[in-house]
């Protein structure tokens, strides 16, 4: 038998890492990041124990990879969701509403998520949180902008903003609520997007 290619066993080694990504946020969100151990996490992938390790120095870092490639492709979804659309303000909407719709809908794998980006090891720069920047970073100059570096900055701060009110335990901010503040900052029509409603929720509500 031949030896592989250097192709191929690079695709082996990126269905691999998909693989451990994919088992991280399945794991997490049923039994929580403390009750998911790499060892569950590579059983569920069917990989060695020792690839994550070659992948990742962590669990934390392995959880942020695992939700910011989730948070890459459902952002990527939305953005090519028929009806396609090429208008930058459509797209800035449906930008938004993806993000804050992984808050709603996947509070618990959300809200673990936040709190490790606010650990020691901070914010990580992955490859898959590369693509997410990268998709945002286009959006936000499609939507008209003339520094699309600094204004994508801006978006993500006031997107990470809006998921950690969605899921402040005991205190949450209305979605709906945070969607129309972020709609009116950046000139939105209410319609854009996946609106949650046909009206935007009456302030205080």
């Amino acid at each position: 038998m031949s030896p592989r290619s250097a192709a191929a066993n690079e695709e082996l080694r990126r269905r691999s890492r998909e693989r451990l990504l994919r088992a991280t946020v399945e794991l997490v969100e049923e039994r929580g990041f403390e009750a998911t151990t790499l060892a569950d996490i590579a059983d569920r992938a069917g990989t060695a124990r020792g690839l994550v390790s070659y992948y990742f120095p962590g669990k934390r870092q392995l959880l942020q990879s695992a939700v910011h490639r989730l948070m890459h492709l459902e952002l990527a979804s939305c953005l090519e969701r028929e009806p396609r659309t090429e208008d930058g303000r459509a797209l800035l909407a449906r930008a938004i509403d993806a993000v804050l719709g992984l808050a709603w809908e996947r509070p618990r794998l959300m809200r673990t998520h936040m709190a490790g980006i606010l650990t020691a090891e901070g914010f990580i720069q992955c490859p898959e949180q590369q693509r997410l920047a990268s998709l945002l970073r286009d959006t936000v100059a499609r939507y008209g902008s003339a520094d699309p570096e600094n204004d994508y900055r801006l978006l993500r701060a006031q997107l990470m903003g809006a998921v950690m009110a969605v899921l402040v335990p005991g205190a949450p901010m209305p979605a709906g609520l945070l969607r129309a503040e972020l709609f009116q900052r950046y000139g939105l029509a209410w319609e854009l997007g996946f609106p949650p409603g046909a009206q935007p929720p009456p302030p205080g509500v």
